[in-house]
Formats: structure tokens, sequence, C-alpha cells
């Protein structure tokens, strides 16, 4: 059954070719070429400058759900993905794969129509280029996500953290059968970087836990890089005051988790550690 059972049909192109031959790299490239609005790549949505719905498969704790992830057959990833393209409505949209079958089950497994035209690696980059991208893959584990740039920097001290995401996995026995770094990075972002300062960390931070129930507020949040044994990204240590009453385990493993999630969504920074002091307790009428 088609994604979009009435109105515009959307126009759906295909980018093909080995991995780490550099299809993410050119990916807005090819885009722009046809006006292609949106872009499928690693169980990502991206649009313009943002990820817009999606998981990144490399964030699967096994090779199989990394697989899965990409293919689009989780059906909770599944419908975050088709109820955004429900929404907007594309005229077109870009699928990255590694090969012409696996392009057609993510169409296929979307709902998405019939591939119309399919672009290989091979039509847009030499073999000198895509050797230096598997060398690049293989050295430096990088692997570029077609989103911008982003660094922070510290409003007291200009430091700028490396624009790298990194994404972990792990095999059997927890030992990583994968380590690359998703080098966010498009055509345009070679003209600057956008600089992201610890203050609007810090406002995203309050802005999340204002909206956690038994939360009193936040005392204190400490933003900097943190360099991890998977790459670097950022740490964040927070200071809290929380109303009584309230499983101090369970609401601290709840802020966490909203945290990362509500600052990789919006920064595409990688939140490597998170810390969180119950500082006070908070009780109603006192």
């Amino acid at each position: 059954m088609s994604l979009f059972d009435i109105g515009e049909k959307i126009k759906v192109y295909a980018f093909v070719g080995p991995s780490g031959t550099g299809k993410s790299y050119r990916a807005q490239m090819v885009a722009n070429s046809r006006s292609v609005e949106y872009i499928i790549d690693d169980g990502l949505l991206v649009s313009g400058n943002e990820v817009v719905a999606g998981v990144s498969a490399k964030k699967a704790p096994t090779k199989i759900e990394t697989v899965k992830n990409a293919l689009f057959q989780d059906e909770e990833k599944k419908k975050e993905v088709q109820d955004i393209l429900k929404k907007r409505r594309p005229k077109s949209i870009l699928i990255l794969g590694t090969s012409d079958s696996m392009v057609e089950k993510i169409a296929k497994n979307l709902g998405l129509p019939e591939i119309s035209e399919t672009i290989y690696i091979t039509d847009v980059a030499t073999e000198e280029e895509m050797e230096t991208a598997r060398r690049i893959r293989v050295t430096q584990g990088k692997h570029v996500i077609p989103v911008p740039t982003f660094a922070i920097k510290k409003d007291f001290s200009g430091y700028l953290l490396d624009p790298l995401q990194i994404f972990k996995s792990t095999g059997k026995g927890n030992e990583p059968y994968i380590s690359e770094k998703s080098l966010i990075r498009p055509a345009f972002s070679y003209m600057g970087n956008f600089t992201i300062s610890d203050t609007a960390f810090k406002q995203i931070i309050d802005v999340v836990l204002k909206r956690i129930k038994g939360v009193y507020k936040l005392s204190r949040a400490i933003i900097r890089k943190q360099e991890g044994g998977y790459g670097d990204g950022i740490y964040i240590y927070i200071e809290i005051v929380i109303e009584y009453g309230y499983n101090i385990v369970e609401l601290t493993e709840i802020i966490k988790s909203r945290i990362q999630k509500e600052i990789e969504n919006l920064t595409a920074m990688n939140v490597l550690k998170m810390e969180i002091l119950v500082k006070n307790i908070h009780f109603q009428g006192k």
C-alpha cells in the first residue's frame, strides 16, 4: 500500500554504492542537482538542515538491529518517518543504500512509490575519490551525515568542540564491532560552522526539566568537552531540586533520557556522559 493514497505522487530517487565510498558525503550534491527535498540515509530522514525523524542505525546495539533500523523494519521507527512524510507531503525523496535491493526494500517498507531513477556512486565520483573515502572510513572511521556542522563555544573561553558525533555499537560480550565518527557536513557548511554556546545547552536543559513532573528547579548546569573511548562529545553535569514524594532513582533516569534525546535532536551533538546531583528536596508549602 502506498504511503500516499491520493494527491500528488512523491518521486523517489535512489543513490547506490558500496559502503565507505562517499555516498553520504555526496548526498546533498545529488539531491540538489535534482531539487530533492528529503534524504533517507542510515535510518534517518533528513530535510534541509536537520534530521527530522529516525534514529541512526549505528546506535543499534547489534549488527542485526543495525540492519533492521537501516531498512526501517522496526514498526515504531517506521511510523515516525511515515507520519512526517504524510504531514509534509514532499514532492521528492532520495534514498541512500549499498545495493539496488536495499533501496527498494527501504522504499517498500516505508510505503513509498517505486524508485523512478537510480544514481550510482560511480556516476558522481572517480575511483580515486572512492578509494580515498574507503581509506578514511577504515583508518579514521568517519561516516558523513548530510546535515549541518555544529560546534560548541564556551562563552568565557571561545573553545570550539570538534563537530563529530560518535555512534557506538557493541557485539558479543559488549566488545565493539563498529566504531565510526559521523561527520556532520553538507556542501554549504564549508563556508563556515554553526556555533552553539554552552548557555544554549543550559537553556535546553532548563526547558526539559520544567516539563518533567517532580522536578522543582535546576540549580546548576555545567557543559564541557568530554573525550571518550569512541571520540569526543559533550559532558553534562546538573544539580537539581526535586519535589518530595517522587522516587529519586526513577526520576533521575527519566531526566537523563529526556535531556539526552532533546539535546541530540536539537543540536546533533553526542552526549557521552551525564551526571545528576539531587541537591535538595522541596516540600510543598515550605
